[in-house]
């Protein structure tokens, strides 16, 4: 260690000493208490680690999942809207229990006429009702929605015992299911489409003014549900917001459509060729080896001649899909059908869109062109995206997704004008529906449980590809945007890691918030190079498995390297918020001379002030107090007597010049009222009107959660600091964020200026 080293070694231990938080004198004594530090780790609230999930966040040796093949028979009647089915499931039990029943979920049966599911909504009337919803809700004419179980029968065609407990079914087994063994059974069902843009479905026809109709067809047939290690069976009731947890296999299904219809779905189409015109096939063969461009496949021209018959023909379109956990597929004789090829590693990937002519101008200029660039962001995020396709279907009032495919709003008025909003909430809403091919699709979490582990994560990738697809983009999941839900009534606030069902606000709680903890963790607690890593571990660990929040945060953690407990158990385990702020500032003067505290500390230990050695203390200046020289500018260290005479014992000239020309000092106090710890990133203005950062870590809160201090020594004087000015931390108070203290515009007075604008 060199001499300089020496010195700057001595100031920061003498301003260390200093900065050190003193324990107030208390004035009773206080019981006792648990640990209630903000560093707390999170070991009581996260599951013991096993064989099955490691404490590394890890599939364990001994991890295993069930698998569900289906084979199904489909029949779309477009004249009645009804759809027929009968599905052949070999179901495979992978687990080591032995299985006495099975669970299957129906999630039709949400709009069943006597759901039970429509007495657990509260709440008074709405805005305004719909003939159709009046009708139902008032004149007892409910729609008769809802699985119709024909039958269920094993192998042999044998009647199988069922109970029906409204959105789950349990079939109960003649023999029971050992470990490593599967069975096969049958159903047989249908049910009345509703319609999705009256009932607000998730999947279900629109009805247009041609008579036509524009069918996004999903949950349409009775599901197999999850069984593992840490729910056993997940049967939690479907209640509509809650969504999906679903089990991975292969499927072979046949769909019959009018003969008129254009339909794709999850899988390969293995019978495309004889299902297109031969214009339409030779132009989906050039969409293959497009991949600059959008091709037309079936054009608007030939959509709008579809419309204009209703063919009572039909045919049957034919797909198979491996290692996926649902299915889903659109079908319309009014689709337009367009298509590129994505280049993702060394296969190539077909983007494409479906759309009917009410979507263009706007689809034909975006759909497929998003599709591309959101398939390209997430793989380089992630893991390449292992499907042959991706499809992007438009559905008024729709954002929904499934493996390979997703319902997407937004349409542009009939005049084709749109506006900047339109566009990019569509733009927003495919990339977004697209992504959850990863989060839940692929890395499949339990939605019916934790709504955050697909949505907050897919929003916090959907940020990063809406800035691929086009840089300044406004994307909505920045932490600045959660302030406002953040610092709410908190009697309408729940945390994070709270089951789907039961919190108050949706989007906030299990999209944006999640979101903007994770743009923290990237841009500020971790940066780029840990988060990225750790991420991509995280959805490369757990790609066509079942995570966790536990298996995430632990991953997190593993890979980063970083102790990150506070922060989940603050943003994901709480409602608090953060406000941090700076509540004064001390300018101080280096001295040799013992200042009260050091003969304080010389007594504590029962020593002289001599025994403390030769020291330099930084003592409190007066606000009128100025250590000048005999130019009338402030002091530098080497002019202070104290210090110049230490330096000329110890250092020579040359390492002398070298030192740096500090002038001034500092006590920096940083007070925190909010109930959240954040890292304090301050930035610093200089008289001359240059700027400094100053990232203080999360960890500078470990032994006073309401304020601390820092002391700072600059050759220039600070002339104000300002906390968190790009609004990185979501920062609830603004006003206390600036030294001097800066004159906050009132929301009225604000009004007011835009109204004049205006």
């Amino acid at each position: 260690m060199n001499k300089i080293t020496l010195v700057i070694a001595a100031l920061l231990i003498s301003t260390f000493s200093y900065a050190q938080q003193e324990v107030p004198a208390q004035e009773k004594k206080q019981e006792g208490h648990y640990n209630i530090s903000k560093f707390q780790q999170l070991k009581q609230e996260l599951a013991t680690p096993n064989s099955y999930r490691t404490a590394s966040g890890a599939p364990g040796h001994e991890y295993y999942q069930q698998k569900a093949d289906y084979k199904m028979d489909i029949i779309l009647d477009d004249e009645n809207q009804i759809i027929y089915g009968e599905e052949v499931i070999t179901y495979h039990n992978n687990s080591p229990d032995v299985l006495e029943y099975l669970w299957v979920q129906l999630d039709q049966n949400i709009r069943a006429a006597d759901a039970k599911t429509k007495d657990a909504s509260a709440g008074g009337p709405p805005t305004y009702y719909s003939p159709k919803k009046f009708t139902e809700q008032f004149l007892g004419q409910p729609f008769d929605g809802g699985f119709k179980i024909d039958y269920v029968k094993n192998a042999q065609d044998g009647d199988m015992n069922y109970t029906i407990n409204g959105t789950m079914m349990r079939i109960d087994l003649a023999n029971e299911l050992k470990a490593g063994e599967n069975i096969v059974f049958k159903i047989k069902w249908w049910y009345n489409i509703p319609n999705h843009v009256i009932d607000r479905a998730r999947s279900g026809f629109e009805h247009f003014e041609d008579g036509n109709n524009n069918y996004v067809i999903a949950q349409f047939f009775p599901r197999m549900a999850v069984y593992n290690d840490v729910e056993g069976w997940q049967n939690l009731q479907f209640l509509g917001r809650g969504e999906f947890a679903l089990v991975f296999g292969d499927y072979e299904v046949n769909i019959t459509t009018p003969d008129d219809h254009i339909l794709d779905g999850t899988g390969h189409v293995t019978n495309r060729k004889e299902m297109l015109t031969s214009k339409q096939w030779k132009r989906y063969q050039e969409a293959l080896e497009s991949y600059d461009n959008p091709v037309v496949i079936v054009t608007q021209e030939e959509a709008e001649e579809n419309e204009k018959t209703v063919s009572k023909k039909t045919k049957t379109w034919k797909l198979k899909a491996e290692n996926v956990r649902d299915f889903a597929f659109a079908t319309s004789r009014k689709y337009i059908l367009d298509g590129q090829a994505v280049k993702i590693g060394d296969r190539t990937v077909m983007a494409i869109s479906l759309y009917p002519k009410e979507g263009n101008p706007l689809w034909g200029e975006f759909s497929t062109r998003v599709v591309a660039s959101t398939v390209k962001s997430y793989s380089a995020q992630m893991f390449d995206y292992p499907y042959h396709k991706a499809i992007s279907v438009n559905a008024k009032q729709q954002g929904m997704e499934y493996p390979m495919i997703c319902f997407n709003f937004g349409r542009p008025k009939a005049d084709g004008t749109y506006s900047d909003r339109t566009r990019n909430g569509m733009i927003g809403v495919i990339i977004h529906e697209v992504g959850h091919n990863w989060f839940p699709m692929i890395v499949n979490s339990d939605e019916r449980q934790w709504g955050w582990m697909d949505e907050g994560l897919n929003t916090f990738a959907q940020l990063l590809a809406e800035q691929d697809f086009e840089s300044g983009f406004p994307s909505r999941a920045y932490p600045k945007n959660v302030v406002g839900y953040m610092s709410g009534d908190q009697t309408r606030i729940t945390p994070i890691m709270t089951q789907h069902d039961n919190v108050f606000n949706s989007g906030a709680n299990a999209y944006s918030k999640p979101a903007a903890g994770l743009y923290m963790l990237r841009e500020v607690i971790l940066g780029h190079d840990l988060f990225d890593k750790a991420f991509k571990t995280y959805a490369q660990r757990w790609m066509f498995k079942h995570p966790t929040p536990a298996d995430f945060f632990r991953t997190m953690e593993d890979a980063s390297g970083t102790d990150l407990d506070w922060f989940w158990r603050g943003w994901f385990f709480t409602t608090d918020y953060n406000d941090i702020g700076v509540k004064e500032i001390k300018k101080y003067k280096v001295t040799d001379e013992p200042t009260e505290r050091a003969k304080a500390l010389a007594k504590r230990y029962n020593i002289s002030i001599d025994e403390l050695g030769k020291n330099l203390y930084l003592i409190e200046m007066k606000a009128d107090e100025l250590d000048k020289n005999e130019s009338g500018e402030q002091k530098s260290i080497q002019e202070m007597g104290a210090l110049n005479e230490y330096l000329s014992d110890n250092f020579s000239k040359e390492e002398r010049a070298a030192f740096k020309d500090t002038k001034y000092f500092y006590e920096i106090v940083f007070e925190k009222p909010g109930g959240l710890v954040m890292p304090i990133l301050a930035e610093i203005t200089y008289a001359d009107g240059s700027k400094e950062n100053k990232y203080y870590p999360a960890e500078i809160w470990r032994f006073n959660d309401k304020e601390v201090k820092k002391v700072i020594g600059s050759n220039k004087e600070i002339t104000g600091i300002q906390i968190d000015p790009n609004q990185l931390t979501a920062d609830v108070n603004l006003e206390n964020n600036s030294w001097p203290k800066k004159e906050m515009e009132s929301k009225f007075d604000s009004f007011k200026k835009e109204s004049k604008t205006d």
